[in-house]
């Protein structure tokens, strides 16, 4: 056997690396969305599987904006999605709506200790 031929069955078997986004299907970088989750202050500990539900959801939400902001420019005889389209779909959609309304995230209070009588 060539040397040749031995340097090329050694490639042949060797795994290549698949990132997390492409093992999920997912178009969106479940790198990215780990790391900023990472260095944000939200939570001390995070499962391996975290950043790849997370990115699933924005991704998930951004199609369905997507979407209706196209459909939102056929009705306007438009080709190019524009701002304007996207926020006529968020006003006219009740879920998006709501969950994109001001203080739909807000963070709760603590409320005070009070005693059982």
């Amino acid at each position: 056997m060539s040397p040749r031929r031995h340097l090329w069955n050694c490639r042949r078997s060797r795994r290549h690396s698949l990132s997390r986004s492409t093992r999920a299907e997912l178009q969106f970088p479940v790198s990215r969305v780990d790391r900023l989750l990472r260095e944000g202050q939200g939570a001390y500990r995070l499962s391996s599987a975290t950043p790849v539900f997370l990115t699933a959801v924005l991704e998930y939400l951004i199609a369905n904006i997507l979407d209706l902001a196209g459909k939102e420019a056929c009705t306007n005889h438009r080709v190019r999605i524009s701002p304007e389209h996207v926020q006529t779909a968020l006003i006219n959609n009740e879920n998006l709506r709501r969950l994109f309304q001001p203080g739909a995230f807000s963070q709760p209070t603590a409320s005070p200790h009070l005693p059982e009588n």
